[in-house]
């Protein structure tokens, strides 16, 4: 089967990928379709091995039968030879995360494989595991030496590390700092995979290599700007995870506050990795909180209906919907308030980006939206003639579709594009460490005021609209 243009390239240099939790939901319904994806289209080195950490006597083959590898098939139907291939490169480790000596023997593995193959690879450790596991096990393999590169060549050993990344500022410094103990900054990838969606990094083409847009991106054109990230679903099943955060830490601090580094962002010197993360920084750092007296009017959480009794909390605060607007306070985009809102048990599922541009006494606003998902693209909001003779308006959509303008070449799916650039090494889509302390700032004083009163949280019907007063500002 020829794979489509779009994911012939690049070609991996050969790695071991090791997923630490591959037995868990995240492993099973997103890494290990998209490990398999990438075989089968080729783009993963022929030599590549994946090892499945687990504290479990699981089999690779046991698994597997557990798991739909096929799912971001157009027909569901696997490729024979590329599954036979993910089970033939495909093992499972066992071990204790708190057992320093298991992590010696999980170095011995490493080094054996690299021996039988005679090659160096890269190595690559996925954290799919709970937050709360990240610091011991980046400090054993640290301590016991799985930060290093290959023994016998120059390969790159890294890490990649699930959101949360923290679960306020200070832990998030805690984090980094202690990270920092065991793998340089240059091996540690922050994930967020609505970064790579391919309408997010469409957006940087959108910006500066269309002349028109980029001058009219400022004040003095844009009124406003929204970026909503809608779910249907609520948390199914995931009350462990989700019941310490909630909607704010979830979405906005990471996935939506990225995004907006990439909207409202200043161009970069270059379209580098280096020089976009910079201008993103630059951003968020002008991004204002929330002041503490303005949470009320300006901040709003709300609770489906049902979440207490799903989480088995009866006095649960958490918010599964949650708004902010904040403002940045740079002469580009000084005064223009930007909302960011995200909830789940909604009444459609929606991500996307809404610039409205300013109106004037003779017409009304054009609004640009850029659909993240579902039916990735971009549409822009004109008035026009209606034809005939009268002078009637009417509100028309120019409508740009991922589907029908590339038929025939497909895209990446997020996580497929994380693991292609965590192997090779391309730091453009995970988040920095300022990065993610910035995030953390910008939200702080929310969950401060949140954490003083609850008298605010709203609640609100499964599959609504959200809470009655859903708009923030």
């Amino acid at each position: 089967m020829k794979p489509p243009a779009a994911v012939r390239k690049p070609r991996l240099e050969p790695a071991i990928i090791v997923i630490f939790g591959i037995t868990g939901d995240l492993s099973q319904r997103y890494l290990l379709p998209s490990l398999y994806h990438l075989m089968k289209d080729g783009l993963l080195h022929e030599q590549t091995e994946i090892i499945g950490v687990t504290r479990s006597n699981m089999t690779a083959g046991e698994l597997f039968e557990k798991v739909e590898l096929c799912v971001n098939e157009v027909d569901k139907i696997c490729d024979p030879t590329a599954l036979k291939a993910m089970h033939d490169h495909t093992s499972m480790f066992r071990m204790d995360l708190d057992d320093p000596a298991n992590y010696d023997a999980l170095l011995n593995e490493l080094n054996a494989i690299e021996e039988q193959k005679g090659l160096c690879m890269n190595r690559l450790y996925y954290l799919s595991i709970p937050p709360q596991a990240y610091t011991p096990v980046v400090h054993l393999l640290g301590e016991r030496g799985l930060n290093a590169s290959c023994q016998h060549g120059s390969a790159k050993t890294r890490l990649l590390v699930e959101k949360p990344f923290g679960f306020d500022l200070e832990s998030a410094k805690k984090l980094i700092d202690e990270t920092g103990k065991a793998f340089d900054e240059e091996q540690i990838f922050r994930i967020d995979h609505y970064m790579a969606k391919e309408t997010v990094q469409n957006i940087l083409a959108f910006r500066f290599q269309n002349p028109i847009f980029e001058a009219l991106w400022s004040r003095e054109h844009i009124a406003s700007i929204e970026i909503n990230a809608q779910e249907k679903i609520g948390i199914e099943g995931r009350a462990a995870f989700y019941e310490p955060l909630g909607a704010l830490r979830d979405f906005i601090q990471s996935h939506l506050l990225q995004i907006l580094g990439i909207v409202a962002m200043d161009r970069p010197t270059m379209l580098d990795s280096d020089h976009i993360h910079a201008s993103k920084q630059a951003l968020l750092e002008r991004v204002k909180p929330v002041p503490a007296d303005e949470v009320a009017k300006r901040a709003i959480r709300g609770q489906y209906n049902g979440y207490r009794e799903e989480v088995k909390n009866p006095g649960s605060v958490t918010e599964t919907y949650a708004a902010i607007t904040v403002f940045i306070d740079n002469p580009r985009w000084h005064d223009v308030p930007v909302t960011l809102r995200t909830g789940k048990g909604l009444d459609e599922r929606k991500t996307e980006i809404c610039v409205t541009f300013h109106s004037t006494p003779e017409a009304a606003s054009n609004q640009l939206r850029f659909r993240i998902q579902p039916n990735e693209g971009i549409e822009l909001d004109l008035v026009t003639k209606k034809p005939g003779y009268s002078r009637e308006l009417q509100k028309t959509v120019m409508d740009f579709s991922y589907q029908q303008n590339f038929i025939d070449h497909g895209h990446p799916d997020a996580y497929e594009r994380v693991l292609v650039d965590a192997v090779r090494g391309d730091h453009t889509l995970f988040a920095t460490s300022e990065e993610v302390l910035a995030s953390w700032r910008i939200v702080q004083p929310v969950l401060d005021a949140w954490a003083q009163r609850d008298d605010d949280l709203a609640f609100y019907k499964l599959g609504s609209r959200g809470p009655v007063s859903n708009d923030a500002g």
